[in-house]
């Protein structure tokens, strides 16, 4: 069976917003270009330079609220929507008050308050502590989906790329290989342990569905998706094949 690139997402705001995309150019040892290129750090969160572990940031796992956001990225902007709220428009490199108000009724009040937007490292801001790219399957979803009862929206893993055509779970048997797609690269290299964010609906923001019980239960595992490593640059497409090299 031919395994194909069916989606590619970015999340321009760490936890806040995704963005659907046709195509996107990528270079080597870089996240996917704007992809985690800003965080919001919470009220005594890190304040360091540098990658810094997701538990210093907003995000869906805390405020589920956060998981209906949709994102697009003009230029200097990035336009932000939500169910409950006024569409956004915020530029990063400004003041970040009028993101911190528009956040503030989504956002749990019992959780640290925003503090800052801060601008991420070359290496992304993603939970892995390396330069990656998210790969995740579309057969795996399918399988959840069914041991949850209900059909799991892709948005809910926050994955960079989706693959067509493998069989469940085959992504984690590509751990130590390389995927090509068009000219490009990717070094697969981990799999990926999932947090509460993944029980809200994109749709909603309210959380709806034991992910991670359903993984535990049925699989023995929490893992959806695997990290992968750009170890070659190159423009893709959604519906470009996938090659699997060893």
């Amino acid at each position: 069976m031919s395994v194909t690139l069916a989606h590619i997402w970015r999340h321009p705001i760490k936890g806040i917003g995704a963005e659907a995309l046709d195509r996107i150019t990528l270079s080597p040892d870089r996240p996917l270009p704007l992809d985690r290129a800003w965080a919001v750090l919470e009220d005594g969160g890190d304040a360091s330079d540098g990658w810094r572990s997701c538990r210093n940031f907003l995000r869906g796992a805390k405020g589920p609220g956060l998981m209906a956001i949709t994102a697009r990225v003009d230029g200097d902007v990035i336009h932000l929507s939500h169910p409950d709220q006024p569409d956004l428009t915020v530029t990063p490199a400004g003041d970040p008050a009028t993101l911190f108000d528009w956040l503030r009724p989504i956002y749990p009040e019992n959780r640290a308050a925003p503090a800052a937007l801060v601008k991420s490292p070359e290496q992304g801001m993603s939970d892995a502590p390396f330069a990656s790219v998210s790969v995740l399957n579309l057969s795996s979803l399918r399988a959840l989906s069914q041991k949850i009862g209900m059909q799991l929206d892709p948005r809910r893993f926050r994955g960079n790329f989706w693959l067509d055509g493998l069989a469940p779970w085959e992504e984690f048997d590509l751990v130590g290989k390389t995927l090509r797609i068009g000219d490009a690269a990717l070094e697969i290299v981990e799999p990926i342990g999932r947090c509460r964010a993944t029980e809200a609906n994109p749709e909603t923001g309210r959380r709806d569905a034991n992910t991670l019980g359903a993984l535990q239960n049925g699989w023995g595992h929490t893992n959806f998706g695997v990290y992968a490593r750009v170890s070659k640059g190159g423009e893709i497409t959604t519906d470009m094949p996938v090659d699997v090299l060893s």
